[in-house]
């Protein structure tokens, strides 16, 4: 049996050895730049951040940093060769198993500074609610196809909301809101792509403004705490950050003052006092942006900034190409998680945004977030090689 030049057989079998050559091939390749470049950016950074931070210890976050990124784009080349469809098949046990890892770190998880958000491995702390994401959006994007001759009921609605919810106040409950609230953009985003209706959408926004009052005003004034003081603060300090500036406006004014002494092309790694003398807090993980704009300036704020509009871009370019609408959907939910956490990051650096500890994708210190975040991209180039694929095969019937 003969191969022609396209890699397949007389009868259209494709040799599996060339197949998932070609997948590879088929890989969008400025997202895979973007990818990269950030992960680069990210380990340098931390590099010239936190060498003083551990005495007799100068590389203890690079190198680990630098494994996380490594094994995260082994997994994520090695999804990119997977067919995604088949994970719609499995989106129940998918987002059992994503209940059952929140609430198992309710139960097991070690507390730091009075949150329970991490189980701990030998290698890294393991952070359920990051993983979470991803299984949101794969198991979600599963229940809407599932429905998808009743995407404009109202039922439908309601459900896909509810199953958020769900995770979304686990979540909450660590306490961790800036992860909960990813999930709510998330589900948002998806219901979005499903071409759900606008007037489902205006009655959620009501009750979201109900649900943000009933919080915020009516519950403290009766006398019931639904969220810890802290996190109201956080939620409010970047209002006003000098009226407080000792406690929750320390890290805002700590971050702008790095951003704005960084000026046009910054004061370099070792000029960064606000750094390097331990001024800004958390400098290698939600602050790490402020790190970028003290040592290179609004230079270095473009260039990484550039980095993910080309890597959103190219997100968005999947969702339009995706074959068929499962595709679509777990392009919409991956932007939407990237985006959100990339805007409220940057924006609470530089006081537009409140301070929610939301890091910043393949840019922050932590393995769990990274290695999720690319595994999402992994999905994304999945999406893009099946398209690829499938109009690849639309050319050679147009031929034959």
């Amino acid at each position: 049996m003969q191969a022609n030049p396209y890699g397949t057989s007389v009868q259209g079998f494709r040799a599996p050895e060339a197949r998932a050559g070609l997948r590879l091939l088929h890989m969008d390749p400025l997202l895979l730049v973007a990818t990269l470049s950030i992960c680069a950016c990210s380990i340098y950074t931390i590099w010239t951040a936190t060498s003083t931070d551990i005495p007799g210890s100068p590389y203890h976050y690079v190198i680990r940093q630098s494994l996380y990124a490594g094994v995260g784009v082994a997994l994520m080349l090695l999804v990119a060769r997977v067919d995604y469809s088949r994970l719609r098949e499995w989106r129940i046990g998918i987002y059992a198993t994503m209940i059952g890892l929140i609430a198992l770190v309710l139960l097991l998880g070690g507390a730091t500074r009075g949150s329970k958000r991490w189980i701990s491995l030998p290698f890294l702390n393991f952070q359920p609610s990051e993983l979470g994401k991803l299984l949101l959006i794969v198991s979600l994007a599963g229940f809407i196809v599932d429905r998808g001759r009743r995407l404009g009921e109202r039922e439908t609605t309601q459900r896909i909301v509810l199953l958020a919810l769900v995770p979304a106040m686990l979540v909450i409950a660590q306490p961790d809101l800036g992860s909960g609230l990813v999930y709510l953009t998330i589900a948002t985003a998806l219901l979005f792509v499903a071409g759900t209706k606008w007037t489902h959408f205006a009655a959620l926004a009501g009750l979201g403004v109900v649900a943000v009052t009933l919080v915020l005003v009516l519950a403290p004034m009766a006398g019931v705490t639904v969220l810890k003081p802290y996190q109201v603060d956080r939620l409010t300090a970047f209002i006003n950050p000098t009226e407080d500036p000792r406690d929750q406006g320390y890290q805002l004014s700590q971050s702008m003052t790095a951003i704005g002494s960084g000026q046009k092309t910054g004061r370099g790694p070792d000029g960064a006092t606000q750094t390097k003398l331990d001024f800004l807090p958390e400098h290698h993980t939600d602050f790490i942006f402020s790190v970028v704009g003290e040592e290179f300036g609004f230079v270095g704020c473009a260039f990484v900034l550039s980095l993910y509009a080309l890597l959103i871009w190219r997100a968005l370019r999947i969702l339009t190409m995706a074959k068929n609408l499962y595709g679509s959907l777990l392009a919409g939910g991956i932007v939407a998680m990237l985006l959100f956490q990339i805007v409220v990051n940057v924006g609470m650096t530089v006081g537009i945004m409140p301070i929610t500890g939301v890091p910043l994708p393949l840019m922050s210190y932590g393995g769990s977030s990274v290695l999720v975040t690319l595994l999402a991209l992994g999905l994304l180039q999945s999406v893009h090689v099946q398209a690829r694929e499938v109009s690849a095969l639309k050319s050679r019937q147009a031929l034959l």
